[in-house]
């Protein structure tokens, strides 16, 4: 009898334990893996919104096109997780007059970022906006004058 009541007093603290325990952990385990599809999704974004500046750039800096005002609008999803995005861009000055545009996407309502660089020629200008995923008029703005200089901004 006194190894049944041993028993008692060791299993049943263990089996209190895993009902807390086991949920607890399943729950933790879970956000991270939720988190991490977020970061990839916005990462993915991320890329596709840095190969289609750099496609703009590369096409529109050809002397064989030009001047004028482009409008695209990239085929980017307007929500993540049911959250929408914004995106900025800041220029980078190399000593070589290169630049190198570095675009930021967060997510709006849980904060996850995912960064991307673009590498530019001297004769571009970013002006500072953001791109906010759910608007109807989100795009990228390109604006080439007749000396070769291109502007790049977002639209929101």
């Amino acid at each position: 009898m006194a190894h049944v009541t041993i028993e008692y007093i060791i299993m049943i603290p263990l089996l209190v334990l895993q009902i807390f325990l086991f949920p607890w952990a399943t729950s933790a385990m879970m956000d991270i893996w939720v988190n991490a599809r977020r970061e990839l999704a916005l990462k993915d974004a991320a890329s596709n919104l840095e190969s289609a500046i750099q496609q703009l750039y590369s096409s529109l800096s050809s002397s064989e096109i030009s001047a004028g005002t482009i409008v695209y609008v990239p085929e980017l999803p307007s929500y993540i997780e049911d959250c929408p995005f914004e995106a900025t861009g800041y220029v980078y000055q190399f000593l070589n007059s290169s630049k190198i545009l570095r675009i930021t996407l967060k997510l709006l309502v849980y904060g996850n970022t995912a960064d991307a660089s673009v590498i530019l020629g001297e004769n571009v200008e970013w002006r500072s906006s953001k791109f906010i995923s759910n608007s109807t008029d989100a795009a990228i703005v390109i604006t080439k004058y007749s000396n070769g200089s291109l502007v790049f901004m977002f639209r929101s």
